[in-house]
């Protein structure tokens, strides 16, 4: 079994507009960078195997910030991105919801498998990111790995783990900078 300390980003200038940003390649505003540091902080005697992070800025960016106390590298993993929001990223929730008024009750109603235009559905990231998560504890078996993400990407990670349905993905996405912990069991990968 692999304990994974699941970390999202730190905060966005998006996050605080209510923008969708998906797979766009938005920074930390400077009070994400101050949330990463005090989650590097926070998790500074903690022993870690390893460290993976998406590519995305956001949460490379959040993944240095709290390995450098840690001594340790980075690996980046694209499966590790965000759901892609396809024609809805950058936009304003309001605004999708009402230029998109049809596909966004669609997706409310069925989010496993309905997505943004051009984008992904739920069930789309629980997939990749079961198997990204299944081949890093593949790598580091019996160990403790953190894991910086995004929110919906890791929430399907929690549900799984937790046996919640994955319709209900969006009512448990952590904060941003918080470290949710959970155990991995490799048998069913």
């Amino acid at each position: 079994m692999t304990r994974f300390c699941l970390v999202r980003h730190g905060q966005t200038d998006w996050n605080l507009e209510g923008r969708y940003q998906g797979q766009g390649d938005v920074p930390l505003n400077e009070t994400g960078r101050v949330q990463a540091r005090a989650l590097a902080e926070t998790l500074k005697g903690q022993t870690f195997a390893a460290i993976y992070s998406s590519d995305l800025k956001r949460a490379s960016e959040t993944a240095q910030i709290v390995a450098a106390p840690l001594h340790l590298p980075v690996t980046f993993d694209v499966r590790l991105r965000e759901i892609s929001m396809g024609e809805w990223e950058g936009q304003l929730v309001e605004t999708v919801s009402e230029r998109y008024a049809e596909v966004w009750e669609s997706r409310a109603t069925d989010p496993v498998i309905v997505g943004a235009p051009g984008g992904e559905a739920v069930g789309q990231v629980a997939a990749r990111m079961s198997d990204a998560l299944c081949d890093i504890a593949r790598h580091h078996p019996a160990a403790q790995v953190l894991v910086a993400s995004h929110g919906l990407a890791l929430a399907t990670v929690i549900c799984k783990v937790r046996g919640i349905s994955l319709e209900r993905a969006y009512e448990v996405i952590p904060g941003n900078a918080e470290a949710t912990w959970i155990d991995w069991d490799e048998a069913g990968c």
